[in-house]
């Protein structure tokens, strides 16, 4: 087999990682002259794949000369080199199956003739769209999903909490008494806990629940709190409101599926919080049906995204439907939408923002990538709070599985950090037909 690798990038690749050029180590990176033209497309607006299609263009103008056409420049030392390969004639064995109205079937091209070519290489097409990766296999070429930033195993990721049966009925009695906590080093584990680590301590008919400060490397008792009149139904969702109400913690990730809370719990506990807050801000990525631009749909751009808000507005009701209308608790909801101090709106514009003193709320964050994770949490100013909620098995998002997704990536960089907490809740608490559903359709 060759030694020599020539990876041939599309143009999703791009637009998902501006920086992917930087990843293939010594070997070739080649771009297609139409995905120069796609990126063409991208480059005005403020949305991530804009700002990638900008950053990229920038980067290979910087390398920029007539070697860019021809044999290739260097990415950068240790590395590989990378060319602008022109249009080809449509080659011969790919005209009969492929159109030549499609930009994806000119890339498949300039990847064919190059494994014709340059026998002495093999020819890699890189690309995140599954049907081209198919055609790409169809005609005899190697094709790769782009996996830099991929979680490896996505059943072992981290929980947040974990169960300790047999425990010591001194060391459970002891998480009710004064102080209500018991030193680490006291608890017999098989595995060290995490920082922020939640735990359901047994013994017999007894238990706590529990949560590990690792700044004073003790265990405390975690108590069922209500927050903003919504009280949680099982473990998962008491150690969820704990993390969310607990000022200590700056970043929590909350990950589930359909109808365990994750939403309602995050905005009662921003609504519970919001002395400590300027400003709560609650925002959901925008993925429109059929991967249909938002541009079809009738009205302004609030109408326009109004249909992709309203799951947020539901919940909100939900919490301010347990108030009569004369409760004060009822009419401060209204009162801090009027006054935008709460602010439900789109992620579109948040790149150059700086939060300060924000209880930032990103809801269906498994339709981010990992870059813009980091755009939003790279935001954060001083005395904010940014929580994830999402479901990981559930995306939307036509080039994101649950190996790339940005709360995936998430969960498995932050694990261990000391202001950082994560929980996935299992059990669905909406309605039984909801539970019901959720588990066998």
């Amino acid at each position: 087999m060759p030694s020599k690798k020539v990876f041939v990038l599309d143009t999703n690749v791009i637009l998902h990682d501006s920086s992917c050029i930087h990843r293939f180590e010594e070997h070739d990176v080649a771009v297609p002259i139409t995905v120069l033209e796609e990126l063409d497309q991208f480059k005005k607006g403020n949305d991530t794949l804009n700002f990638h299609a900008r950053e990229f263009v920038r980067a290979l103008d910087a390398l920029s000369g007539t070697a860019l056409f021809d044999g290739g420049v260097r990415i950068s030392t240790g590395l590989g080199k990378i060319s602008v390969k022109l249009e080809r004639e449509f080659h011969e064995d790919l005209r009969l199956n492929f159109s030549t109205d499609s930009p994806d079937h000119h890339i498949l091209n300039i990847a064919y003739h190059l494994s014709k070519g340059t026998p002495g290489s093999q020819i890699i097409l890189v690309t995140k769209d599954v049907n081209l990766r198919m055609k790409a296999k169809a005609a005899g070429l190697l094709a790769q999903d782009y996996t830099t930033d991929h979680v490896k195993d996505v059943r072992a990721l981290y929980r947040g909490h974990r169960k300790e049966e047999n425990v010591g009925e001194e060391l459970v009695a002891r998480m009710y008494g004064d102080p209500p906590e018991i030193d680490a080093d006291t608890l017999p584990l098989d595995s060290e806990l995490t920082p922020n680590e939640y735990v359901i301590l047994r013994n017999g008919k007894q238990s706590a629940l529990a949560a590990y400060d690792s700044v004073n490397h003790v265990i405390r008792h975690v108590e069922k709190t209500p927050a903003y009149g919504i009280t949680p139904r099982n473990a998962e969702q008491t150690f969820a409101l704990d993390a969310l109400t607990n000022p200590a913690i700056q970043l929590v990730s909350l990950t589930g599926k359909a109808g365990t809370g994750k939403t309602l719990l995050a905005l009662a506990a921003a609504l519970e919080s919001k002395r400590q807050y300027r400003q709560i801000h609650v925002a959901r990525p925008i993925v429109p049906l059929s991967n249909r631009d938002i541009g079809y749909l009738p009205g302004d751009i609030q109408s326009k995204l109004d249909p992709y808000m309203q799951p947020l507005y539901d919940n909100l009701g939900v919490i301010r439907n347990q108030f009569s209308e004369n409760d004060k608790r009822h009419q401060r909801i209204g009162e801090l939408m009027e006054e935008e101090k709460l602010k439900i709106s789109s992620l579109s514009y948040i790149r150059g923002r700086s939060l300060v003193r924000i209880y930032f709320v990103v809801d269906e964050a498994q339709n981010l990538t990992p870059h813009e994770v980091k755009t939003i949490i790279t935001r954060a100013g001083e005395g904010t709070k940014i929580v994830f909620t999402g479901d990981i098995w559930q995306i939307d998002h036509p080039y994101l599985d649950t190996h790339s997704n940005g709360l995936s990536y998430l969960i498995e960089k932050m694990q261990g950090q000391a202001i950082y907490a994560h929980i996935n809740l299992e059990k669905g608490e909406r309605s039984e037909l909801a539970e019901l559903a959720s588990n066998l359709l």
